[in-house]
């Protein structure tokens, strides 16, 4: 099954990077606060990141990979993730669906960037 991890590739592209990911952990998709709703290049930052599911950090490039993992073991991940952060631990699966819908419609090795609700195909891994 495809999902979105972090990843450190193509940091740099954009003086707007940022990566304090672990590599390759699950990530997830946080609404931006109210300094980034409406200006997702300011200061923060969150409108433009990808959320670190074990680190609980943040990154702005995320990539496509091939897991074992099954939906199920996805949407615990997530749960256990949003208990330890303060998060509703019963918003795992909508956050699980939206990683997985993400990661369904690109192809494995794709690296995204985002602004908020919208994905941008940043670069691509090879075989």
């Amino acid at each position: 099954m495809k999902i979105l991890v972090a990843t450190a590739l193509t940091q740099g592209t954009s003086p707007r990077d940022y990566h304090y990911c672990v590599e390759r952990e699950l990530v997830w998709i946080q609404e931006p606060c109210d300094r980034d709703v409406n200006d997702p290049q300011g200061p923060c930052g969150c409108g433009r990141g990808f959320a670190g599911a074990a680190s609980h950090r943040a990154t702005t490039t995320a990539v496509v990979v091939d897991s074992a993992m099954t939906r199920d073991e996805v949407v615990l991940a997530f749960e256990t993730s949003l208990g330890d952060g303060g998060w509703p631990a019963d918003w795992a699966e909508n956050v699980a669906d939206d990683n997985l819908e993400i990661a369904a419609q690109l192809p494995v090795g794709a690296i995204i960037t985002r602004d908020r609700d919208r994905f941008f195909l940043r670069g691509a891994l090879f075989r």
